[in-house]
């Protein structure tokens, strides 16, 4: 129940629901325990629709209990629940649908610190066949500092990406999550209006997913379909490689595609942007670390 003085969140919420926009708030696990029922109650009652709850980091018979209990007393105040600092999800979120995501992943905020011999590209290659089968992940994406294989470097002040801008773009078409989070600076999304208005429209639910191609720790490529809309990602691995794909059951329409730039094996920030009629079957290049995306425009 403690908060910093200058955090106004009656103001903050007010504010919020006048622009469209709900909030929801981190909270440490143990802090959140003591009177889960009087926080839900005083919180939502200032507008707060939810929590991102932190720092449970283990899976014991506590700690599973704990997240029944926390998705229960949520829900008896309308308030939903993001499980960080999680084990990966086991259905729990079947019984209290007002769970929308978990994290139980290395996620990119390791990137503050990681080591330099850490492999983050190849990680994110992995996981679409191994944790995400699982359910959704918290993996907190969308980095706007890039770098290419061998330019990393823990900063933790100005925190950096492992591989291209384009395979940050492709995380929120590959990962499942409801509740997708930008992980960078506000400066830097200002800085780079179309990848941001990209992240801004993607969905975060779909009612339709097509796996298209892919070799586990090497590459993946899916589509996903929200109403008419589809959009297209492929992740790449440490190889540089080109791929072919055919997308002839989108059918007929305009699109708009990212892709790693010519010198993106070298500057990871570098990308292209164009429009197109969306093709039948298209070989697209990614560099090593790399990614791409197409979003239709019908």
């Amino acid at each position: 129940m403690q908060v910093v003085p200058e955090i106004d969140i009656p103001m903050l919420s007010s504010y919020a629901r006048s622009k469209g926009v709900n909030l929801i708030l981190w909270a440490g696990y143990n802090a959140f325990k003591k009177d889960m029922d009087a926080v839900c109650a005083h919180y939502s009652k200032l507008g707060i629709k939810g929590w991102k709850i932190d720092f449970m980091d283990r899976n014991d018979q506590d700690i599973v209990r704990f997240y029944e209990q926390a998705a229960a007393t949520a829900a008896k105040h309308h308030m939903t629940v993001d499980f960080h600092g999680a084990y990966p999800p086991t259905g729990l979120n079947r019984t209290y649908p007002n769970i929308i995501n978990y994290e139980g992943v290395y996620g990119l905020e390791n990137m503050k610190w990681a080591a330099p011999e850490v492999d983050q590209v190849t990680y994110d290659v992995t996981i679409p066949f191994v944790r995400l089968v699982a359910g959704p992940t918290d993996y907190t994406q969308g980095a706007m500092r890039n770098a290419a294989a061998g330019n990393y470097r823990p900063v933790n002040s100005e925190p950096m990406s492992q591989g291209t801008r384009c395979h940050q773009l492709a995380e929120y078409v590959i990962f499942d999550a409801p509740l997708t989070m930008l992980c960078d600076s506000p400066s830097n999304y200002l800085r780079e209006p179309e990848c941001t208005d990209f992240i801004a429209g993607i969905p975060t639910v779909w009612d339709e997913t097509i796996a298209l191609d892919g070799k586990i720790g090497e590459y993946v490529v899916m589509a996903r379909r929200k109403g008419s809309k589809w959009y297209v990602g492929a992740l790449n691995g440490l190889q540089e490689r080109n791929l072919t794909l055919d997308l002839s059951f989108i059918g007929p329409g305009e699109a708009v595609i990212f892709a790693d730039g010519a010198n993106a094996h070298r500057a990871g920030r570098d990308y292209t942007r164009t429009s197109t009629a969306v093709p039948a079957h298209i070989t697209i290049h990614l560099a090593p670390g790399g990614g791409w995306v197409l979003e239709t425009l019908f």
